[in-house]
């Protein structure tokens, strides 16, 4: 009986496997979406920003270093997209994509402040509280 119920958790856990793999469908489905699309557009435009501000300036220059840590976040958001199955590629919306990029911008304006501040200042708890509400809205439409 033993046998049968491990072999019956390594069948549970094959199939969970399965299920959390994405597939050429799944990404197809997501990078046709408005969400992909709307985020997409930031990280050109913001990449496309930095190559012509790396011309005239260092590393050091507060605008690259702000547009590197927008572009941090856009890859991870774009990364959390992509996990998204075919099967729920109608919740990437346009709005969701404004909703992400809304949080992509106040998430890169919260790691500068946490360079400048402690956590606990209230610059920086007001705009974590501020992210955490974009973070809430897009778990809500991604469920």
């Amino acid at each position: 009986m033993v046998g049968i119920a491990a072999a019956t958790g390594v069948a549970q856990a094959t199939s969970k496997a399965a299920r959390t793999t994405i597939g050429p469908d799944d990404l197809r489905a997501v990078k046709s979406s408005p969400a992909y699309a709307e985020v997409l557009v930031r990280k050109t435009e913001l990449e496309a920003e930095l190559e012509s501000l790396l011309v005239d300036h260092t590393d050091e220059f507060p605008k690259i270093r702000e547009a590197r840590t927008e572009l941090e976040v856009i890859r991870s958001e774009m990364d959390r997209l992509l996990a998204v199955k075919a099967a729920d590629a109608q919740k990437l919306s346009a709005a969701l994509g404004r909703l992400i990029l809304a949080k992509i911008v106040h998430q890169a304006k919260l790691r500068q402040l946490r360079d400048q501040f402690s956590d606990d200042h209230p610059i920086v708890r007001r705009q974590r509280r501020t992210v955490e509400v974009y973070e809430a809205a897009i778990k809500e439409i991604l469920g």
